[in-house]
């Protein structure tokens, strides 16, 4: 399970470095538009076609080999994130291509998908060996859960990867740069937001959390929430031991 989860994170590290990073591709909408139909199609209708490229292949493996260690039910909550990561990825070309920094309402609501994270989230579970029932999945309590572990992880991603971006992209898609942009303040009163922001972010996760023990009646449900705890604090590690989000 641990090799499966690895090569799904590393089919997304290598999907941004081509698409969004690329100094070739990264700034036009056109390339990763053309490219989306065929990979949301391999989600759905597995076969394969001459010329499918190592990304489509790749992914139709990962697509088999999820679904045969989760649920129909899992696999599907998986599938649907994916898919909302790649049409979203189009929203980041297109800022690019057009030169803008988005406001901070879109950006919020767009960071959630286009870091991937639900995509993740929706197998903390699978990973785990048991099954969020989807009366579960779909409380407003546990709703609420992932999304504050979304926007938590993605924030942390973007202080811990401002310095880097700035140099390549203007890190236009980046909270640091979008609060910058918008409040017209300096590089350190919007890391300052930022930090305040998170600091809230982690109180209502607490005050969620506290709201979930109080109706959960099975193991699994806790076990989920602490898959999210575990997630955003395992980004925080990666994170600041990888090369990937250094600036060069």
């Amino acid at each position: 399970m641990l090799r499966l989860l690895n090569d799904w994170y590393n089919w997304l590290f290598a999907f941004d470095d081509a698409f969004a990073e690329s100094a070739r591709t990264g700034g036009r909408a056109g390339p990763i538009s053309r490219a989306i139909p065929r990979l949301l199609s391999v989600l759905d209708e597995p076969d394969p076609r001459p010329g499918d490229d190592l990304f489509v292949q790749a992914l139709r493996d990962l697509r088999f080999r999820v679904g045969r260690c989760s649920s129909p039910e899992q696999f599907d909550r998986w599938r649907t994130t994916v898919k909302e990561y790649l049409f979203a990825q189009v929203w980041e070309a297109a800022n690019r291509e057009a030169d803008i920094v988005p406001g901070l309402g879109d950006y919020l609501v767009m960071r959630r998908i286009t870091g991937a994270t639900y995509t993740c989230l929706a197998l903390i579970d699978v990973a785990g060996g048991y099954r969020v029932p989807a009366d579960v999945w779909h409380h407003p309590d546990v709703q609420a859960l992932r999304d504050i572990a979304c926007d938590l992880i993605g924030w942390d991603n973007d202080l811990l990867s401002y310095a880097k971006e700035r140099g390549s992209d203007r890190a236009r898609h980046n909270l640091v740069t979008v609060i910058m942009e918008h409040a017209g303040c300096s590089t350190q009163s919007a890391m300052d937001e930022v930090a305040r922001m998170h600091a809230g972010s982690i109180d209502s996760f607490a005050a969620r959390k506290a709201a979930v023990e109080r109706w959960a009646g099975t193991a699994e449900v806790r076990s989920f929430v602490t898959g999210l705890e575990h997630w955003v604090r395992g980004h925080i590690e990666f994170s600041t031991r990888s090369s990937r989000y250094q600036a060069l």
